[in-house]
């Protein structure tokens, strides 16, 4: 499941450790929204690190072309 996700540094972060870390953020985030700031500014707390995804690559030569109609009827008849 981590090397279809991306590689490596994916393995490990299932649903628990996702949630966690989005929880982590939102605690900090209620943190900036609510706290008293001696002279107004709010501190920038830094995101929990998370494995970056990478998106899958497509090939140039398989692009879809848009078939028509006869050619999907044609499709279906052989079956």
């Amino acid at each position: 499941m981590a090397l279809a996700s991306g590689g490596r540094e994916h393995f490990g972060w299932g649903q628990d450790r996702h949630i966690a870390a989005d929880l982590f953020d939102a605690l900090n985030q209620n943190t900036r929204a609510t706290g008293q700031w001696g002279k107004g500014k709010a501190p920038k707390i830094p995101a929990y690190p998370r494995p970056k995804a990478t998106k899958a690559e497509k090939k140039k030569d398989q692009a879809k072309k848009p078939r028509t109609v006869a050619e999907i009827y044609k499709h279906f008849q052989r079956r």
